[in-house]
């Protein structure tokens, strides 16, 4: 599964758990046939090593090595937005999907067609954890979470689109937005934001309600609560919130981040639980929670601040977390700091050594930093020529506790030449040149994007360099341990640097989604074929 690695000025928070390698003795193994030998045997000795862990490994030396190629297998355009997730392509707002696994992606169902009022606004793919015992049947199978136009959350067969369970939201503010809380556990709703006071009267909220919350958790499918974001509670200067990993995060327009313990927050200010499928009784109505035109109520509301956990003032509300022990990355809240970072410690905010990251590049796109998503305690510095991957080291008998230190570095493929501001014609004429060439120079190799594929231990860089005539990528795959160069690809189609890309790397499938103006969609998928004359 792939991993992306974007550029985001939201606040965001990295897995915080133990990362998952290869056994160093089956890495060590060269010979693919040595490993297939190996597997009907069993486990690998004196190593947690399983059957899955075996065939990822035979699958990346076959992925990188010289013989095997990526062609172009496959290409469809639409006139509305393309999503991928985990070996599915999703087309007209998730209504049709095609399986990717297959040597040529597949066609697996279409839902029925709807009115746009009805239509799917955001979605979340959903699998099961492994080895636990759930309640029912269809919780084994991967699901698709959605909110719909109507305000209907729906939980839907990833296999064949068919409803499993369907919520109605209510209709006191419109939901749109889906994201996790902790990955396949607990998922949050957002509603759009209330901007007109007269909206706000009409669809009977508060005024200073800014937008809800409402989160759920997923095995088994229930109502977590739902919370209102006040103005009149946590500030009139708030501007954005979110739940990640336990923690309500709220952002303010001075760049204040501030976090509470959402879980706390639950257990002193719900006012009554709420059961989906259950009838309740709520401010002197009576209705099915979950059932039309009765909806999920509003359960949680704070009369007063909720306790602080953390503050800090950062550019652009960029604020994230990850490490361990725990440390954030912010740029101090001054417009003069664009493009330094600050790695510091969560309990204490102290700095760590070398914690101040800097590329010194000059460019017209930022460079971006970010914890890498293999949770190696690791940090992922990307700018327009180089790829830096830092690491967070525990230091003994020293003020700063941690260390951060350059494990490895990527450079772009280029002439490394003295960027001279006098040049000479062919004539003998000395031009002086104003002003120095960026180092984002789109005739030069520049990297546009870092996605990590967990399965094969990959970090896959994507490379453009801007002719006269089209823009040409290429996707660069990289050793997650050490940065070497395993493999590169060529994409065929153009890649215009002013349209929108995603690129997605899952074991043998490379799919790259583009958005061109006026609403024009195009996917290309690449898979993985061995030539070989043996």
């Amino acid at each position: 599964m792939a991993m992306g690695a974007e550029k985001s000025p939201y606040v965001s928070t990295a897995p915080h758990r133990a990362c998952r390698r290869f056994s160093s003795r089956a890495s060590t193994i060269k010979n693919i046939c040595s490993i297939v030998w190996r597997r009907p045997v069993g486990t690998f000795p004196n190593c947690a090593y399983d059957i899955l862990r075996i065939n990822m490994d035979i699958l990346r030396k076959l992925v990188c090595q010289k013989k095997s190629v990526f062609r172009k297998v496959w290409t469809k355009h639409s006139k509305s937005a393309i999503s991928y997730a985990k070996g599915r392509i999703y087309f007209d707002n998730f209504r049709c999907c095609f399986n990717s696994i297959p040597a040529e992606p597949q066609y697996m169902y279409e839902m029925p067609k709807c009115p746009k009022s009805e239509k799917i606004e955001d979605a979340l793919l959903c699998e099961s954890p492994v080895g636990e015992n759930l309640a029912l049947p269809s919780d084994y199978t991967p699901s698709l979470i959605a909110i719909t136009g109507d305000n209907q959350l729906l939980r839907l067969s990833a296999d064949s689109g068919n409803i499993i369970d369907k919520v109605y939201l209510g209709s006191y503010r419109k939901f749109r937005y889906i994201t996790w809380d902790s990955p396949h556990e607990t998922l949050v709703l957002k509603s759009v934001q209330m901007k007109a006071r007269t909206e706000s009267q009409e669809s009977g909220c508060q005024r200073s309600v800014l937008f809800y919350l409402a989160v759920f958790s997923v095995f088994p499918f229930s109502l977590v609560g739902v919370l209102a974001i006040d103005k009149d509670i946590f500030g009139s200067s708030v501007t954005d919130a979110i739940i990640s990993h336990g923690m309500l995060i709220v952002m303010h327009s001075a760049g204040l981040v501030r976090l509470y313990n959402f879980e706390k927050i639950t257990e002193q200010y719900m006012q009554q639980k709420l059961v989906i499928g259950q009838t309740c009784t709520w401010k002197g109505e009576t209705g099915t929670i979950g059932n039309f035109p009765f909806g999920i109520p509003c359960n949680i509301t704070l009369t007063e601040s909720p306790p602080l956990l953390f503050e800090v003032s950062c550019l652009d509300n960029a604020f994230q977390v990850g490490g361990c022990p725990w440390h954030y990355i912010i740029t101090p809240n001054r417009k003069k700091d664009r493009g330094v970072y600050h790695i510091r410690s969560l309990d204490d905010h102290r700095l760590a050594k070398n914690g101040v990251r800097e590329m010194n590049c000059c460019s017209l796109e930022p460079d971006w930093i970010h914890f890498h998503p293999d949770a190696s305690e690791r940090i992922i510095h990307v700018g327009p020529d180089r790829i830096s991957v830092l690491r967070l080291k525990e230091l003994q008998n020293d003020a700063h506790e941690h260390q951060v230190t350059e494990e490895f570095t990527i450079l772009a493929n280029r002439e490394r030449e003295v960027n001279n501001r006098v040049t000479v014609t062919a004539s003998g004429r000395l031009v002086k040149r104003r002003f120095n060439q960026l180092d984002d120079d789109p005739e030069k190799e520049t990297f546009k994007m870092v996605v990590y594929e967990d399965e094969l231990d990959l970090l896959t860089v994507v490379a453009v360099t801007q002719t006269e005539a089209e823009g040409i990528a290429h996707v660069n795959m990289h050793c997650n341990a050490t940065g070497k160069l395993l493999k590169k690809i060529k994409l065929l189609e153009s890649w215009d640097v002013t349209h929108s890309h995603a690129v997605f790397f899952d074991r043998d499938t490379l799919i790259h989604l583009e958005e061109r103006p006026n609403r024009n969609f195009s996917c290309y998928v690449y898979k993985m074929l061995y030539n070989s004359e043996d």
